[in-house]
């Protein structure tokens, strides 16, 4: 805090105290879907949506089962909200990755 600054006044920027890799679930993620956007532009359409799918899934998964402080920025509002939200997107990612017909 600078000298002479209110005692109430939050900083914009927290100090990071554990870095960098402390984003570790986030940068997971955001892997996969590098992976999958790949795949994608390289006309693997199912395997690119598969590994998207998952990547959001797994997104569902850290963030259930990891606490609020090591969740990252996988955490946006309540624990309950983000699970559900990741969930129904990866499960109808999922669906539609099947659902789609295999271009000929």
């Amino acid at each position: 805090m600078e000298p002479g600054a209110p005692d109430n006044v939050v900083p914009l920027r927290p100090s990071s105290r554990r870095g960098f890799w402390a984003q570790w679930p986030t940068i997971v993620v955001l892997s996969g879907v590098g992976v999958a956007m790949l795949l994608i532009g390289l006309d693997y359409f199912r395997r690119g949506s598969i590994v998207l799918s998952a990547s959001v899934l797994l997104a569902a998964f850290l963030r259930m089962l990891l606490p609020e402080s090591d969740a990252g920025l996988l955490a946006v509002r309540s624990r309950r909200v983000d699970v559900v939200t990741l969930l129904v997107l990866g499960v109808g990612l999922t669906i539609f990755t099947f659902w789609v017909p295999a271009p000929s």
